[in-house]
């Protein structure tokens, strides 16, 4: 029997926040911002950002330290969906703090956790998922962004094991742009950009995972006992559908 092909192979998940929600709150666990699922470890707030253009909705995080926020779409699978594409134009209040941007196989839904963390001049890959992204963290000796590409607690064989430099100049309250994208072939790229500048290929490397489940996200984690706030411009996240698979 043919394969019968809906009309929406396209998957794509993406938000402008032009559209505020001032009745949105936001305790602990998950909630929706926009098209986008979040989750977090602790309470905080939303704001929505009306004295800049563009459309921005700012997240503060909780008092303590080691506190997370995270947008995400859930699930792409590279293998089935690829290739897969996320990409966020961000900044942050202030530079004391973490960023992860990109896709993530480990995903706590109460507690999320960064899934690389940088301290001093080593990255270490958290739990036992596979990972791709962009990764700052004021507690390396150099602040930066760095590429990271990980599996099963450990770095991905042909990656940098301690990520490799965007070579940026980190600023609070500047944007910055992640994009990654990981194929069926197992290719992944990431880009990173600031202002006025095209982005910049960080990374790329073959040989990723393909068939693991992976959540697109953009998350921040305080790194000193202060509220922490993240800006967001937009959020994007692509892939296909394959109708073959049952």
């Amino acid at each position: 029997m043919a394969v019968t092909q809906g009309s929406f192979g396209e998957l794509k998940v993406w938000d402008d926040f032009l559209a505020p929600d001032d009745d949105l709150t936001w305790g602990t666990g998950g909630v929706k911002v926009g098209n986008f699922g979040f989750v977090s470890d602790d309470e905080g707030s939303f704001e929505w950002t009306v004295d800049e253009a563009n459309g921005i909705v700012a997240i503060t995080t909780d008092v303590g330290d080691d506190d997370s926020a995270c947008l995400k779409a859930s699930v792409f699978t590279p293998s089935v969906n690829g290739p897969i594409v996320t990409e966020w134009r961000f900044k942050f209040s202030n530079a004391d703090c973490a960023i992860f941007c990109g896709f993530t196989e480990t995903l706590s839904l109460t507690a999320p956790d960064m899934p690389a963390e940088f301290a001093t001049a080593t990255m270490t890959y958290q739990g036992t998922g596979q990972m791709i992204g962009a990764q700052y963290d004021v507690d390396g000796t150099t602040d930066d962004f760095r590429a990271v590409f990980g599996d099963a607690g450990a770095v991905l064989s042909g990656a940098d094991a301690n990520g490799t430099r965007a070579n940026e100049t980190i600023t609070a309250d500047e944007w910055y742009i992640v994009r990654v994208e990981l194929d069926s072939s197992g290719r992944g790229d990431v880009w990173v950009g600031h202002k006025n500048r095209q982005l910049d290929l960080i990374k790329s490397v073959t040989g990723n995972p393909t068939t693991n489940p992976m959540h697109a996200i953009l998350m921040i984690e305080n790194r000193s006992g202060n509220a922490r706030v993240l800006e967001v411009d937009y959020g994007y996240a692509k892939g296909y559908r394959d109708w073959e698979v049952t």
